[in-house]
């Protein structure tokens, strides 16, 4: 992740394409399940693109229900399955309503996994409202916008996602700030522990493994010098892809957001068998002043 434009500060992974060094295997069945499932993404992200603009005016289970299901299909049709793990309710895996959800960042893979799974309003990042047919989407239905280039800018969007909380809305933040690979991990940020702390609500940490005929698939991760279009292809390829999102017990919002956020990362951790990373040894990367 390179830095952009502004005064703030920008995390960063030292993840690269070493880390998915040897790649899907590759021939002529690799390549012809690939065309298949390339061809069948297509179809379900032009029908999304098709019924974006119905988002507008449709109230607010519309839109859930609407995003639900594309996250899924899409998903689907990339060959990507998704395995729950959790102890709650069934339609609910993330407990009643007004929660943050945390969970460890590896690809854009669990973005649409977390999605599919449950009625959900996502933190990410603002350059992504200009992206097309995603900006749009993602704007109707709810994400929540931080701007890493200005720490000035930061406590109104801590503000706003207190405010979601309050209401009852469930908030999936990445703290990582920035994907891994899955074989390491970065430190949780504090500033979205910070907003359930104001709204007073738990904190649900998930565990996000992404795996291959049931190994742990690195080559599924987004990072470094990759591009999007690069990341869905290599993920075409994979046999049996897997995303496993598994819920571990909520936190309660007590304590500093410091000790909170560093709570969530240890359980995250205990499930994954990967430590995160001491956010005192960071890699950050100072972004210059726009001209």
């Amino acid at each position: 992740m390179h830095p952009t434009a502004g005064t703030g500060w920008v995390p960063t992974s030292p993840c690269d394409a070493r880390c998915a060094s040897g790649g899907p295997a590759t021939g002529p069945a690799t390549w012809g399940r690939a065309a298949v499932r390339a061809a069948v993404t297509a179809v379900v992200l032009a029908m999304a693109a098709v019924t974006t603009p119905l988002l507008v005016l449709s109230p607010r289970p519309l839109r859930e229900r609407w995003l639900r299901a594309v996250c899924g299909a899409v998903l689907a049709a990339i060959g990507v399955a998704v395995r729950l793990h959790h102890a709650g309710p069934p339609g609910r895996p993330f407990g009643g309503s007004g929660s943050l959800v945390v969970a460890n960042h590896v690809s854009w893979i669990e973005v649409l996994a977390l999605c599919s799974v449950a009625p959900v309003r996502m933190l990410a990042k603002r350059e992504l409202s200009g992206w097309p047919v995603i900006g749009p989407v993602a704007a109707a239905t709810g994400v929540l916008f931080i701007d890493r280039r200005s720490v000035r800018r930061l406590p109104r969007t801590v503000a706003e996602m207190a405010a979601a909380l309050r209401s009852g809305h469930t908030v999936v933040a990445f703290p990582e700030g920035t994907t891994w690979c899955g074989a390491a991990a970065g430190p949780f940020r504090r500033a979205a522990f910070q907003a359930a702390l104001e709204a007073g609500v738990p904190v649900r940490p998930v565990a996000v493994t992404l795996t291959s005929r049931g190994r742990t698939a690195p080559e599924a991760a987004f990072v470094g010098e990759q591009s999007l279009l690069h990341s869905i292809g290599r993920v075409l390829r994979l046999s049996a892809p897997a995303c496993e999102l598994t819920v571990l017990p909520a936190l309660a919002p007590e304590g500093t957001r410091a000790e909170l956020a560093a709570r969530a990362a240890a359980a995250i951790a205990v499930a994954t068998g990967i430590p995160h990373g001491d956010r005192r040894r960071r890699v950050l990367v100072p972004t210059r002043r726009a001209s």
